[in-house]
């Protein structure tokens, strides 16, 4: 059983890859790989795509790494193995982004990635520990409950297009999203391996879980 962590030169996963790898060694998850080869990631049981930066970039730079894109297609859409998309990984499942300019997402999730309306008092970008607010129950988030703190940094959310696809939210001048979901994906705008115990416990919660 293989964890694939896509690499296609969107930040340094080092810090994201110990989490994994620690995790996956306490719950009996299998290898976590690190990988751009299109081969790998088509025969992962299990996949992770990272992202840091703006939108517009790391869609770019995602495309730019010939049959990367081809090959998530096909393990997650066609064969329906396990995806979490963290922070910019989580906005392309979006239809669009509107950072910059608009730009297609995966649209694997309906809806689109906006500006974080900015109210008086505070910042954007969203940067430090925020409470999560549990929309509706998922098996990533098991023994995890609405109160539990994420670390974020962005200054972009999503906005999906069916609410029952927001499976939690922060409450930052309004609610924004922290975690989407349908059937076999993923995705959390917070970073889950600098979230500590919410974080750990939700890569171990994904790495056994079946949809």
């Amino acid at each position: 059983m293989a964890t694939v962590i896509v690499d296609y030169d969107s930040g340094n996963l080092h810090s994201a890859a110990k989490a994994f790898q620690r995790m996956a060694s306490e719950v009996g998850a299998g290898a976590v790989v690190v990988t751009s080869d299109p081969a790998v990631i088509r025969n992962a049981d299990r996949l992770v795509l990272p992202g840091d930066g703006a939108f517009p970039a790391c869609r770019r730079a995602l495309f730019d790494h010939r049959g990367v894109f081809e090959a998530l297609e096909e393990a997650v859409i066609n064969q329906g193995r396990p995806f979490l998309g963290i922070c910019i990984g989580m906005q392309m499942l979006a239809t669009r982004g509107m950072e910059y300019a608009e730009t297609p997402g995966f649209d694997w999730i309906g809806g689109t990635v906006d500006h974080i309306a900015a109210v008086p008092g505070q910042k954007v970008p969203h940067m430090g520990w925020n409470d999560l607010v549990i929309d509706r129950a998922h098996p990533v988030l098991a023994g995890l409950a609405t109160g539990d703190h994420a670390y974020f940094v962005h200054s972009y959310h999503f906005r999906v297009a069916d609410a029952a696809h927001r499976i939690a939210h922060v409450d930052y001048g309004g609610a924004v999203t922290a975690i989407v979901g349908r059937d076999n994906l993923v995705g959390v705008q917070f970073h889950p391996e600098k979230s500590q115990r919410t974080g750990l416990r939700l890569i171990a919660n994904f790495l056994g879980w079946r949809p």
